[in-house]
C-alpha cells in the first residue's frame, strides 16, 4: 500500500500532534531524559498545531502524509526565520516511528521541496538536532549541507544543540 499526500485541514491538527509527540519520543529518548520528552502531552501538542495552523496557514504550508487511510507522517514549512525573502524553511518532517525507512519521509521531502520552489523560493534551510544522527544522515542524503550556524533551544528541561542546513532549489 502506498503513501498519499494532502494538504492538512484543522480537522487534522490534534492527530498530527499525537502523531508529533510519538515521533519526537522515537526519534530523541537516544540522547534525551525521559522527563524531558514526556511534556507536552499528545493532546497539548493537538492544542499547538490547531493554534499554530490557524494564524499559520496563510503563510505556510502543511502536508500529511496517510497509509490505508492513518497518519503516517506531516511537513510543515514557511518563510524563513531570518527574513531572506528568497529562502524557505522547512520547520518539520515528522513520521508515525512505524513508516521509518518506507519511503513517507522522502515524499514529504520531495513534497516540501516541489512547494517551496513553487513559492518562488530559491534555498531552503531547517534546524536538526546535533545529537539526531538518523535526521542528519536523513537530510544529508537529500541534498542538505550544514551552514556552521548553530543555535540552542531546550525541549522540556534539557538544552539542545540545533545545527542549521540549507540546499538550493
Amino acid at each position: 500500500m502506498t503513501v498519499t499526500l494532502r494538504p492538512a485541514t484543522a480537522a487534522d491538527m490534534m492527530a498530527v500532534g499525537a502523531l508529533h509527540q510519538r515521533s519526537r519520543v522515537a526519534a530523541y529518548s537516544a540522547f534525551l531524559p525521559a522527563d524531558a520528552l514526556a511534556d507536552p502531552t499528545p493532546e497539548a501538542m493537538g492544542r499547538y498545531w490547531a493554534e499554530r495552523w490557524q494564524w499559520e496557514r496563510d503563510t505556510h504550508r502543511m502536508t500529511v502524509a496517510e497509509r490505508a487511510g492513518a497518519l503516517a507522517g506531516f511537513s510543515h514549512l514557511g518563510p524563513d526565520d531570518e527574513d531572506d525573502p528568497a529562502t524557505g524553511l522547512l520547520n518539520a518532517i515528522h513520521l508515525d516511528p512505524a513508516e521509518q525507512g518506507r519511503g513517507t519521509g522522502r515524499a514529504l521531502m520531495i513534497d516540501a521541496l516541489d512547494a517551496m520552489r513553487a513559492l518562488g523560493w530559491r534555498r531552503a534551510v531547517l534546524w536538526v538536532l546535533r545529537d539526531n544522527a538518523h535526521a542528519r544522515e536523513f537530510y544529508e542524503r537529500g541534498g542538505w549541507t550544514p551552514t556552521g550556524d548553530e543555535r540552542d533551544e531546550a525541549i522540556g528541561s534539557a538544552p539542545t544543540r540545533q545545527l542549521r542546513y540549507t540546499r538550493p532549489l
